[in-house]
């Protein structure tokens, strides 16, 4: 599935303001509810992690598998959401992946055997997979192109706000059942209604989606030109040419020249350069360890030793840490550059993690009776808010728009494939392997991750192109 984002707007476009910009704003809003339920999705488990450890009475490796699950079910909705898209539509795709989202909730919270758990977990990635790519395309094709850069920044927000809510949720709900993650409210126990209250916010995401017009893109393809016009008059304003625009959207899809995986190969190591740089972005983004925060935080400050509703309020507190980071990035990212960002987040998660690295040594106690030196507790909680803001203020946000700019347009829709599958694979790598490692030595586990982000700086030196200033077109 492609998007307008870039075509020239020779109907009046550019030029061109929506009548009612509130109108326009609901309309992306509701778009990106897919990236507010893709982070709290994401998030969620962080409550039930300890839980569902005792509950089903799991070691660490086959824990992890269950929590990884859904990114087995997201990179499927990613592969299948933007030909699904081109045939049904983008709305009734938002509206499959509400529904999936709604069914992974309400198995979630009602497994009767850890294998059950899995397979919602991966119903429920299947529409995260479809949600992240669905969203930011329909958000594209229906921005005003003044407006669009602003607007496509709704998905961003969207994620990281749904994963501090999710935080907040999970915290208030521990509240409730007095401390306790099995704790029972109810008649469910408390990780139960965790993982079970994102029903929620998945039907408002399906109910929006039938107050939101069709892309008018889609509605070209099928021939409903018409209908097309008038979705074009409200999110563009009644003063556009509307047949200049169909013109235009019917000429830019009938030159477009779909890239195949074939088309990605040349290089001395198989892919072209350009092609293995995109990889590289995508799996250092993952391999620094930022999912662990957003997986594992709560099971992590308990492991050394912080009560579970402290560990809650601290994981929530982390959330906040990543919103700023997110809004910061988008300030600057158009005016210091790609790179200047990306170095300056590399430099910072590397410091954090390693200062991490060195508070998580002195952990001390076994089982249940675990704990840090108070100085050293303290060392290890700015640690690691600072790796979240280091970490959002950068690669969170840069990796995604060089992605989107970086390579040339024979070849963009097949390499940002190949490069956003890299990138499930490698946060599947980094989600299974922590319990793993944590059990082994914390502390080595937070070496690992500083060596990535360190070796991630000559990675940007040498390889990483700047995209700041340049057209699309450029990118040969």
């Amino acid at each position: 599935m492609t998007s307008t984002a870039n075509a020239p707007a020779s109907g009046g476009g550019n030029a061109s303001r929506p009548d009612h910009l509130g109108h326009v704003i609901f309309i992306t809003a509701a778009a990106a509810m897919g990236g507010f339920l893709f982070g709290y999705d994401s998030s969620v488990i962080n409550g039930a992690v300890e839980a569902i450890r005792e509950r089903f009475d799991v070691g660490s490796a086959a824990l992890a598998q269950v929590i990884a699950a859904a990114l087995i079910g997201c990179a499927i909705g990613a592969a299948t959401a933007g030909r699904l898209a081109d045939r049904i539509g983008r709305i009734r795709c938002m509206q499959i992946a509400s529904v999936l989202f709604t069914a992974s909730a309400i198995g979630s919270a009602l497994p009767f055997a850890l294998w059950d758990l899995a397979m919602w977990r991966v119903i429920g990635g299947f529409g995260i997979g479809m949600a992240s790519v669905i969203g930011p395309a329909y958000i594209a094709e229906v921005s005003p192109p003044a407006y669009r850069g602003r607007l496509a920044s709704f998905q961003q927000a969207a994620i990281v706000i749904g994963i501090a809510v999710s935080q907040l949720v999970n915290w208030a709900i521990l509240n409730l059942a007095g401390g306790d993650q099995r704790g029972e409210i109810g008649g469910l126990e408390a990780w139960q209604w965790m993982l079970g209250v994102m029903v929620v916010p998945a039907v408002l995401y399906g109910l929006l989606s039938f107050v939101i017009p069709e892309s008018p893109r889609f509605l070209v393809s099928v021939g409903r030109t018409e209908k097309a016009k008038e979705v074009l008059r409200e999110v563009e304003g009644s003063g556009i040419d509307a047949d200049a625009r169909i013109r235009e959207i019917d000429h830019s899809m009938r030159s477009e020249v779909k890239s195949t995986f074939k088309d990605l190969l040349g290089g001395r190591f198989g892919f072209l350069p350009i092609v293995w740089i995109g990889i590289g972005l995508s799996v250092f983004q993952q391999l620094v360890g930022i999912n662990v925060i957003f997986y594992y935080s709560s099971s992590l400050w308990q492991s050394v030793g912080i009560d579970a509703s402290s560990s809650f309020l601290y994981s929530f507190e982390t959330s906040v840490v990543n919103i700023i980071g997110t809004v910061i990035a988008m300030i600057f990212v158009d005016r210091l550059g790609r790179k200047p960002l990306a170095l300056i987040g590399s430099i910072g998660m590397a410091l954090s993690l390693g200062t991490a690295a060195w508070a998580f040594s002195f952990k001390t106690g076994t089982g249940d009776d675990i704990s840090l030196p108070h100085a050293q507790g303290i060392t290890a909680l700015v640690a690691a808010n600072l790796f979240v803001l280091f970490f959002a203020l950068s690669w969170g946000v840069v990796v995604w728009v060089l992605l989107g700019e970086m390579f040339p347009g024979r070849i963009r829709a097949a390499a940002l494939g190949v490069a956003a599958s890299a990138q499930w694979i490698a946060n599947w790598v980094i989600t299974v392997t922590f319990p793993s490692l944590s059990d082994w030595n914390l502390s080595g586990a937070y070496m690992i991750y500083t060596f990535f982000a360190l070796l991630s700086i000559p990675f940007i030196l040498k390889w990483v192109p700047e995209t700041k200033g340049k057209a699309l077109e450029e990118m040969g």
